[in-house]
């Protein structure tokens, strides 16, 4: 058995940022196991330990060589290798190129099979795994990628890291690893706590790190997160039922601020409670990195927690430096806030023909103002009353005016929320107030959507203004690139009118570019909604994947011009159930109808002369005519699962004809009654979906 050591390789800095040491932490298990393959030492797992002022890789059971190698390749044939005067080829020379010796060493023999080979032998001695470490280590630093973060440079050299490294502990087994990056020479010590145990603390050998780190008061970024977990858990305890509020981004920066976190509670002032907690919030989340704290009905507190890495016995005077500290940013929240409840709200809406939605496509005010078209048309289309509707109109009058308000300008993840309140205070209707709050809904996929019917027309109308406003530039999302969201729009706009059948979608994709049109945008309308509405098409097929439909019941449904998403998703539902109840039935139907649409000629007409049928012929157009009134009837009534029970009653009746009948009789006046009758059979089909894509390909 290989003799193995455990590997530490521990790179020591001035604190470096969460985002990036999270990123890195990722990378290093990957970068030193690759770098441990390639040079052929074995080893076990690799686990990365990771604290602001530290990232470090433990590598179990690394064998302190490499293994011997005798290779023996078969290359081509001797006849092959050489020529008539023993002269090696160029498939000899690229042979022993490709394994790394001359030509003239290749060996000729006779292999198993009886005929003479070249033979390539290579012998790779076993080396020390020290060397190897060595050199693994500094490319291993050198290597780690920094994204949006610049990395920086110190002492005499021009190596990099995102901060000065300031040691480094390399290990293999007891013996220092001697490495050096940027003027820093690797030893056996690590540094523990800058406060609580500043100084160097000896690593013996990589199985005794943790407890080093643990003894310095240094603990691994998952025991940091469990012991403020724990912290915080005890926190709500104390206060029956309270909620500190630790959304996962803010806490896992919080975890990469701290080498021995300690939570505690500060206060803020009451009169701060009477400013909108959201900003509030943010300001202490995304400022601070406070967590706020709820009481058990969901109001929030004037508490909030803050993870200390100072010395506990410090924490009075940590709880009243961070408590000073909210009291200025709160200070300022609520200035913004109060100077924005002294602007009237329609003044903010004139002051948005300052601020630019897109350069080719005008302004925010220009934008509301296509919004104020759209709204009030769905919820008419919605089947909403006169209020409503003119809600609608006003909430998208209304929705953008925070934009210039001094609260969102800083805190811009409330935009719409602020618009809320401001709508609120100022007297409008409830509904309006929730629509403006609501109107960005939603933001992403499984996002809440609007909770009322004028938010969700806002809504609809901000989103189809912005889509028909890129394609009528003709600036469509490509690939990566979707710099407006307008996907992520398209697909809520979609789940939202999946909840208003009623709802059509082609028109209101001509209204919103109609009113670009009234604002002087030049573009050619039918092609521009031609390509919306296949856009949308693209993204109701994607959802009906998801959703586990076939491809090509999607392709059928497709290929019928279906663009209202409740109507597409339930025809789509509706054939697939069918199909697989009834596969065979489905299969042969498919078949006929591909057929009969082969056949048929539409400039024929489907006006069927009676007097020339036969008995198949009768039968078949019998069935086609209740075919069309069932089809129908089901269509009216929204029934797919009807209209697909009407088509499949069409296959006996089509399997019947096709059987008896010849279609192409050498009577033009026969064979053109006939194609007739195939143009209605077809017909019939077209209002629901294209059948014959449901045919096997051969």
């Amino acid at each position: 058995m290989a003799d193995t050591r455990d590997f530490l390789l521990e790179i020591g800095t001035e604190e470096m940022p969460s985002a990036p040491l999270i990123n890195a932490a990722k990378q290093l298990p990957k970068l030193v196991e690759k770098g441990l393959d390639d040079a052929g030492l074995s080893h076990g797992s690799v686990r990365v330990i990771s604290s602001p002022r530290r990232l470090a890789a433990l590598v179990s059971d690394v064998a302190m060589a490499t293994e011997s190698v005798h290779e023996v390749k078969r290359g081509p044939a001797a006849s092959i290798a050489f020529d008539a005067d023993g002269n090696p080829t160029k498939a000899a020379m690229g042979f022993a190129r490709k394994f790394g010796i001359d030509a003239a060493d290749l060996a000729r023999r006779v292999d198993s099979d009886g005929r003479e080979y070249v033979f390539a032998e290579r012998n790779i001695p076993s080396r020390p795994a020290m060397p190897i470490l060595s050199k693994l280590s500094h490319d291993v630093i050198a290597q780690i990628e920094w994204p949006n973060y610049r990395s920086q440079r110190w002492g005499s050299e021009h190596e990099t890291f995102v901060r000065p490294i300031r040691w480094l502990c390399v290990l293999l087994g007891s013996e220092v690893v001697p490495v050096t990056y940027a003027d820093v020479t690797s030893s056996n010590t690590t540094r523990g706590h800058r406060v609580l145990a500043p100084g160097d603390h000896v690593v013996s050998e990589p199985a005794d790190y943790e407890k080093v780190l643990e003894d310095a008061y240094v603990l691994d970024a998952p025991k940091r997160a469990e012991v403020i977990r724990q912290q915080v858990a005890k926190i709500e305890a104390e206060r029956g039922g309270a909620r500190v509020d630790m959304p996962k981004r803010t806490f896992d920066e919080v975890v990469n601020l701290c080498e021995w976190p300690t939570s505690l509670v500060g206060f803020f002032d009451e009169e701060f409670l009477k400013v909108p907690h959201e900003i509030i919030c943010e300001s202490m989340l995304s400022n601070q990195r406070y967590f706020p704290i709820y009481d058990a009905d969901g109001e929030l507190t004037r508490e909030f927690v803050v993870v200390s890495n100072a010395n506990p016995a410090c924490s009075a005077t940590v709880i009243d430096g961070n408590e000073r500290v909210v009291r200025a940013r709160l200070d300022d929240a609520k200035f913004f806030y109060d100077e924005d409840l002294k602007v009237p709200m329609d003044e903010f809406v004139e002051r948005l023909d300052k601020v630019v939605f897109q350069e080719k496509l005008g302004t925010v005010r220009q934008k509301v103002t296509r919004m104020e078209a759209i709204a009030p048309a769905v919820a008419t289309a919605a089947g909403a009353d006169a209020q409503t509707v003119s809600h609608a109109t006003h909430a998208a009058h209304l929705a953008k005016a925070d934009l210039v308000s001094q609260a969102v300008v800083e805190f811009t993840n409330q935009q719409g929320v602020m618009g809320g309140y401001y709508a609120k205070a100022a007297g409008e209707p409830d509904d309006v107030c929730v629509a403006i709050r609501e109107h960005y809904r939603p933001r992403f996929a499984g996002d809440d959507l609007p909770s009322n019917l004028v938010g969700t027309c806002v809504a609809i109308a901000d989103k189809l203004d912005t889509v028909c406003g890129i394609f009528a530039i003709d600036e469509p999302p490509t690939g990566s690139s979707d710099p407006f969201a307008v996907r992520r729009a398209a697909i809520g706009i979609i789940n939202m009118l999946r909840a208003l059948p009623t709802v059509h979608l082609k028109p209101l994709i001509a209204l919103a570019l109609g009113s670009y049109k009234e604002q002087g945008l030049s573009f050619d309308a039918d092609k521009v909604a031609a390509s919306v509405e296949k856009f949308f098409q693209g993204r109701l097929a994607a959802i009906a994947r998801d959703e586990k439909i076939a491809p090509d019941v999607i392709q059928a449904v497709s290929a019928v011009g279906v663009i209202d998403p409740d109507e597409f998703l339930r025809r789509a539902h509706a054939l697939d159930a069918a199909r697989s109840e009834r596969p065979e039935l489905f299969e042969d139907l498919a078949t006929a109808y591909a057929r009969a649409a082969h056949l048929a000629d539409p400039k024929l007409g489907s006006d069927v002369d009676e007097a020339l049928l036969g008995d198949s012929e009768r039968a078949l157009l019998d069935a086609v005519k209740k075919g069309e009134a069932d089809v129908s009837a089901a269509l009216a009534a929204g029934d797919f699962d009807a209209a697909c029970a009407a088509l499949a009653n069409l296959r006996d009746p089509i399997d019947t004809f096709f059987t008896d009948v010849l279609v192409m009789d050498p009577d033009p006046s026969i064979r053109d009654n006939r194609l007739r009758i195939l143009n209605r059979f077809s017909g019939v089909f077209g209002d629901v979906a294209d059948i014959g894509a449901l045919s096997k390909k051969k």
